[in-house]
């Protein structure tokens, strides 16, 4: 279990750079977690004396506690996130949910506060991100800090069954059954707002793409969209290098 638990913890400290070095968090705010399997407890990113930030997240930095946001790895010294309420409440909930991540990506904010929808409007650029549009990506409309368990619940409402959530003025929610998952997701919203924003600062309207053509769109499978998104991202962290498209 050390073991696992270690390269989970792993996984958690290096989702929190990869989402630094995509821009879509800033500084020392946003946070990442995931479920300690078989356990009413998580790893989840806390903060010390000695932070520096998301982009320089130590393994170190991952500690462990109960869904009340308590337990004696937190050592005396380490602070859970204020707003641990988002991760606690939807991992009380959702069982199927093994990671939470809570971030600030600016193009989510702007589409969010501008009420631009993000629509279907490319396809095999991103498969991934077209369906999340086709689907449809809620907002939960409160401009606020989620630092209660009543607001959390509040942003799972209006969340409902996606796995995805533009949190308005504020920043997005984003789960997944892995680190990995939920990691590639949130840079797959990320995409989506950017491009949607892109559209609207060219001053055009860009069409749906045609269900002709989204019936031509295959599933590639975890392992093309996640797992190896996942090992690029990984490595250009290892190679010191930030993503071309930031």
């Amino acid at each position: 279990m050390s073991d696992r638990l270690g390269k989970l913890r792993e996984k958690v400290a290096l989702s929190c750079r990869i989402l630094a070095n995509e821009g879509l968090v800033e500084g020392i705010l946003g946070h990442v977690s995931a479920r300690v399997p078989g356990e009413s407890e998580m790893l989840i990113r806390c903060r010390s004396d000695e932070d520096y930030g998301l982009m320089f997240t130590k393994d170190s930095d991952i500690r462990r506690v109960n869904f009340d946001g308590c337990g004696p790895d937190l050592e005396g010294r380490y602070e859970i996130p204020k707003e641990f309420p988002i991760h606690s409440e939807i991992l009380k909930v959702c069982s199927e949910v093994g990671c939470v991540i809570h971030a600030h990506p600016p193009a989510a904010l702007v589409c969010g506060i501008s009420e631009l929808e993000l629509r279907p409007i490319f396809g095999a650029f991103n498969i991934p991100a077209m369906r999340m549009a086709l689907e449809g990506v809620p907002v939960y409309p409160r401009s606020v800090l989620v630092t209660r368990p009543d607001l959390a619940a509040e942003m799972m409402d209006a969340m409902g069954d996606k796995q995805v959530c533009i949190m308005k003025g504020h920043g997005i929610t984003v789960t997944g059954r892995t680190v990995e998952e939920a990691t590639v997701r949130a840079l797959n919203l990320n995409t989506l707002a950017r491009v949607t924003l892109q559209v609207a600062q060219a001053g055009r309207e860009a069409a749906d793409i045609p269900p002709e053509d989204i019936d031509e769109l295959p599933d590639l499978g975890s392992t093309f969209n996640d797992q190896w998104v996942w090992r690029h991202h990984a490595r250009l962290l290892g190679e010191g290098k930030a993503s071309p498209g930031y």
